[in-house]
């Protein structure tokens, strides 16, 4: 035991942070896929009613089949030892609405769904930080109240009935901005590379296709990014006030250095680490709480694969989708800590 306990202080502190990281998010997944399971067994509804119908589900020999076929037929507590089993090796199942792999699913939903929530955080974090700094410097001044009142009613508007409103208002009324889904109907998507439109035009030199692409990830990622960007902005504007009131931060104009410099040299470090919290969350609830955006714009991501799967019962996909979900907040959450340590120097990761 000693020498184990010596020869673990004795890894970088990275290493360890990265091990125990690994180790508690091993752990978290597992328990994910238990609950996730337990809930599936307690929803009201029945998968065989929910995928064949009522005219096959009322044939006893296509239930009988349809059961042996997805392991419904076996003890509740076998059904979910068998799915762990099958978990280690990086078998998710087969989904019953797809009667493909669950991998196979994720593989083509998920990255439609990052795209796109990689785009909302971009306008995010530009919008946010940009009008927290300007109501952090103009404090209590008609920019401030301005910005104070957007940032509320941005977190408070909920965010089905803005995605219904905007598309109605500029692509129905004003047509400035495209219909609904990836491409315009009828466009022939870039080579799968990525799975993600805007990358893949981009790898391939398709430039039209990418054009397309942008301005049709537009409009959904800003609908997306309002509720973040109030979030953005308000913990911006309360981590750059209590900046702005260091005497570090006094020290430097009392010095003479320009107003430019000392707000983002000196006053504008420190509050990363709340805008960093802040960010990282979001982006986790971004990509696990697209379902209503991607359902308005019809965006083949995660979050209308999630739906399909919860109104068909499909267990499989549903615990596959809690599974990713999962797995997207652990690395989220790791990398946030990783960018502390990078932010402030007096944080040590071990």
């Amino acid at each position: 035991m000693i020498k184990f306990r010596s020869a673990w202080y004795a890894l970088p502190n990275l290493v360890r942070f990265l091990v125990r990281r690994l180790f508690v998010g091993a752990l978290l997944c597992l328990g994910i896929t238990f609950v996730s399971f337990a809930l599936t067994q307690v929803v009201p509804g029945d998968p065989v009613s929910a995928n064949l119908g009522d005219r096959a589900a009322s044939d006893p020999e296509i239930v009988a089949a349809f059961r042996a076929r997805y392991g419904l037929d076996k003890p509740i507590p076998e059904q979910y030892l068998l799915y762990v089993e099958r978990l280690f090796h990086g078998d998710l199942g087969e989904a019953q609405q797809t009667h493909r792999p669950v991998t196979t699913d994720l593989a083509q939903y998920l990255p439609a769904t990052i795209e796109l929530a990689s785009a909302a955080m971009i306008l995010a974090l530009v919008f946010g930080i940009s009008l927290g700094v300007i109501a952090a410097i103009k404090r209590d001044g008609w920019p401030d109240q301005v910005i104070r009142i957007v940032s509320l009613a941005g977190v408070s508007v909920p965010t089905f009935w803005l995605a219904l409103v905007t598309l109605y208002v500029f692509f129905f009324k004003l047509g400035i901005a495209p219909g609904v889904g990836r491409l315009n109907p009828g466009g022939k998507a870039p080579p799968a590379i990525t799975n993600m439109f805007t990358i893949d035009s981009l790898l391939t030199g398709q430039w039209a296709t990418f054009g397309t692409a942008v301005s049709h990830i537009v409009l959904p990622a800003l609908v997306l990014a309002i509720y973040t960007v109030g979030s953005i902005t308000r913990f911006t504007r309360a981590a750059m006030l209590e900046s702005l009131n260091q005497d570090y931060v006094r020290s430097a104009r009392a010095k003479g250095l320009p107003e430019r410099t000392v707000i983002l040299r000196h006053a504008m470090r420190p509050a990363l680490a709340a805008i960093v919290t802040v960010a990282g969350m979001a982006f986790g609830r971004m990509l696990s709480g697209t379902v209503l955006v991607e359902s308005v714009f019809s965006w083949p991501g995660i979050g209308q694969y999630a739906y399909k799967s919860a109104l068909a019962l499909d267990l499989r996909a549903i615990m596959g989708v809690s599974l990713v979900v999962a797995v997207i907040y652990i690395v989220v959450n790791m990398a946030v800590d990783l960018i502390y340590a990078l932010i402030d120097p007096r944080i040590r990761l071990g």
